[in-house]
């Protein structure tokens, strides 16, 4: 039986234009196409490793307004437990505003957290029993720290995985890398957190000493089209990505990290792991939005059978 999979981290409402290019500093640009739809980091890797066949609980905290009844509503469409998810009148639900080059399917990307950036300690306590319960905590940084970090030592104490996805990347206390047992940064991320500009696989591998160094357990640090750098403590490789026409890859990394945690609590070793979270992102960019873009297991499982990295 799969484990199960606590994704803690944001819901933010997508609201996307497509235009030929990117506007410049005071340019206005016509659009082509626009769209609303759910999303916000962990939102996305949550959906993503649901639609991929993971046990997935999403906690978070959304505003009592339109945008909240549609992440509720969009759970509920997909079969996702809403149970966890925090609804409150103080503030409004997150928002991104997403502008995608239509030509290169390159975006830009402004978020405003609101509601997901305001969770208390007293919220993230009454998640003990989800949390303890789980056997995989999934995180990033677009929450406010102190929740995050409370419920990854919680999750610590209890004996959980716990998974970082270091993005939005933000400084991070030196303590806190010991509550973490694999961290995936991309490598602008990776770059932000150590020092280190990944431009070789040696360089990879020195970023990933460095999170050895403070306690993390395994490492993968995504490398765009070179695939990524995958390091286990004993042995360390890349391992390549699929080759696919991209029509927006806004999203791709959650894509990633949601098709990762799905297959890890499936019991497959990281290595297979990162190959079905490559697929999971090469189909995820190969359509429009975030959450509504990412892959069904039966879409994955058929790319697997038909596709070699």
């Amino acid at each position: 039986m799969a484990g199960k999979i606590l994704v803690f981290g944001s819901y933010v409402v997508d609201l996307m234009a497509r235009a030929p290019h990117l506007p410049a500093p005071g340019e206005t640009v016509l659009g082509s196409f626009f769209q609303m739809g759910p999303g916000g980091k962990g939102f996305n890797q949550a959906v993503a490793a649901h639609l991929a066949g993971g046990q997935v609980t999403m906690a978070t905290k959304i505003g009592d307004d339109m945008f909240g009844k549609h992440a509720l509503d969009y759970m509920a469409k997909i079969g996702m437990d809403s149970g966890r998810m925090i609804v409150t009148d103080q503030y409004a639900s997150a928002t991104a505003l997403i502008l995608v080059d239509e030509n290169t399917g390159e975006n830009s990307i402004v978020v405003t957290p609101d509601a997901c950036g305001q969770i208390t300690a007293a919220e993230v306590d009454a998640l003990g029993n989800e949390i303890s319960g789980s056997d995989y905590l999934l995180t990033q940084l677009e929450i406010n720290i102190d929740a995050n970090e409370r419920a990854m030592y919680r999750a610590k104490e209890a004996g959980v995985q716990v998974v970082l996805n270091p993005a939005p990347v933000q400084s991070m206390s030196e303590a806190l890398y010991g509550a973490v047992d694999l961290i995936t940064p991309n490598e602008a991320e990776a770059q932000g957190l150590t020092g280190i500009a990944i431009e070789t696989e040696a360089d990879a591998a020195r970023a990933a000493d460095f999170f050895f160094e403070r306690g993390v357990k395994r490492v993968i640090i995504t490398l765009g089209e070179r695939g990524a750098f995958v390091a286990d403590g004993t042995d360390q490789r890349i391992v390549p990505g699929f080759k696919v026409e991209a029509l927006d890859t806004t999203g791709a990394g959650d894509a990633f990290n949601g098709g990762l945690l799905a297959a890890l609590a499936e019991g497959r070793d990281i290595w297979e792991a990162t190959v079905f979270a490559h697929a999971t992102a090469a189909l995820s960019v190969q359509k429009l939005g975030t959450s509504v873009a990412m892959p069904t297991r039966a879409e994955i499982d058929a790319f697997l059978a038909r596709e070699t990295p």
